[in-house]
């Protein structure tokens, strides 16, 4: 297993263009098992899980062309294949987005039970429940989700879902996958379907928009209340292709590396809407994303509407309180990142996990590093230090391999951060992006260094 190796301690410097985002691309990639026409999409990321999408894409029936700078088509050509292997939905999480296609679209679906990050227990049952009120009949045999939509209502016509009022809300809120899996089954269901307590992350607006491209009858996108009617079939994305959003938790990682090296860096593609909670409490930090034009001149638009931003930081980082919620609150993706930064804040800061209480396997590791972290319950007390110490420290999921890695940026020495397959799950080429900056580090194979 590869590691990085990174001597700390260097301002980054540069420009870097935020990629499109994963989360988003996932569950896209999966829609275009809705029909049986060619689907364009634009800017999507090189990422470990991506590719593992199109393993599973291919499997399932579909023809992948890869073309220049992230763009994909998919062309669904045999509707015959309805399983979803084991051998690769345990990658992903998100391997699971394509059971609601597949029902819709095939009428039918054995998809194996997901993998993904060890931050804690994320079960499907809301998936199930949202299917099931659509009509499917679910089943589980040996580590698989049996599904199949209701009979054809006359003989030799296709299986369809139909139409029903479905709450997705569960004890930690409502489900992004959750939604998007429903949302895109409910699009060829019979009659009208409406979703309560859905999720209102950009990622599933983006989906949203998707399917509406592609014929879809959805309103209330970015709300909690979604109102879909179902159509007989979709169309394949219009010919100039379906841009990808940009990806938000990049865009955040990246303005936290710079800000804990008080670098100067512009991120470009950067979705300022989608990040209001982070900027808010990095405004309170001490950072700040300031809106900039091509060639870093001043901008003629405000900030909501700049793609490009300077990433700023004041000589002092103060501690704030932070607390992960669902969309529009500060993302849980984020909360190892700025937990890594205010390592090194002025005083007490608190942060508290409400969407997965046992995320903190990095507590321990940035204590290795010198880190002052108490750990109570779904809360941790980072007393800020004066500096941290390079170490080696061991990644144990995706988003708390990005917050090592910034820490080891600030700390005075070299750290090794083992086991960073996770970061290409997320993250394109991290040390490439980085050594562009002007940071030390190193992709080290095989785990030795």
């Amino acid at each position: 297993m590869d590691s990085f190796v990174i001597n700390g301690g260097r301002p980054l410097r540069g420009t870097v263009r935020i990629n499109g985002s994963k989360n988003a691309c996932l569950p896209l990639m999966a829609a275009a098992l809705l029909t049986d026409q060619p689907v364009r999409l634009l800017g999507v990321p090189n990422l470990s899980d991506i590719r593992n999408m199109q393993r599973l894409l291919d499997s399932l029936g579909c023809d992948l062309t890869a073309g220049g700078d992230g763009e994909l088509t998919i062309h669904g050509t045999d509707a015959s294949r309805v399983l979803a292997h084991y051998d690769i939905v345990r990658t992903m999480r998100a391997g699971i987005c394509v059971l609601g296609p597949l029902l819709a679209a095939r009428g039918r679906a054995r998809v194996s039970m997901p993998g993904g990050c060890a931050i804690g227990d994320r079960p499907v049952d809301l998936h199930l429940r949202g299917l099931e009120a659509l009509g499917a009949t679910i089943t589980l045999d040996a580590g698989y989700i049996v599904a199949e939509a209701p009979p054809a209502e006359t003989p030799g016509g296709p299986r369809r879902l139909r139409g029903a009022h479905i709450f997705l809300g569960g004890p930690n809120g409502s489900t992004a996958l959750g939604t998007a899996n429903v949302m895109s089954a409910a699009v060829l269901a019979q009659g009208t379907t409406v979703i309560e307590s859905a999720a209102c992350e950009p990622e599933i607006e983006d989906v949203g928009r998707l399917l509406i491209s592609m014929g879809a009858k959805i309103t209330g996108l970015g709300s909690p209340r979604l109102t879909i009617q179902g159509v007989e079939s979709l169309r394949g994305t219009p010919p100039a292709g379906y841009p990808v959003m940009p990806d938000r938790i990049e865009a955040g990682t990246y303005l936290m590396a710079a800000a804990i090296t008080h670098g100067d860096v512009t991120l470009e593609n950067f979705p300022t809407d989608t990040l209001g909670a982070a900027l808010d409490r990095l405004r309170e930090i001490g950072v700040t994303a300031e809106p900039v034009a091509a060639g870093g001149a001043e901008p003629d638009t405000p900030a909501s509407a700049a793609d490009a931003v300077r990433v700023a930081v004041s000589r002092r980082l103060n501690p704030v309180q932070v607390v992960t919620q669902p969309h529009p609150g500060f993302p849980t993706d984020l909360q190892a990142q700025i937990m890594a930064l205010l390592t090194l804040a002025d005083g007490n800061a608190i942060v508290t996990e409400k969407i997965f209480p046992d995320r903190f396997l990095h507590v321990a590791e940035l204590l290795r590093m010198g880190a002052k972290i108490t750990r109570v319950g779904p809360s941790a007390m980072i007393t800020g230090v004066r500096e941290l110490v390079g170490a080696p420290v061991m990644a144990s999921d995706l988003r708390a391999s990005a917050g090592l890695v910034i820490a080891a940026l600030a700390a005075r020495g070299q750290t090794t951060v083992n086991r960073v397959y996770h970061l290409d799950r997320g993250y394109e080429q991290m040390e490439t992006t980085l050594q562009a900056l002007g940071a030390q580090i190193e992709r080290v194979p095989g785990g030795s260094v």
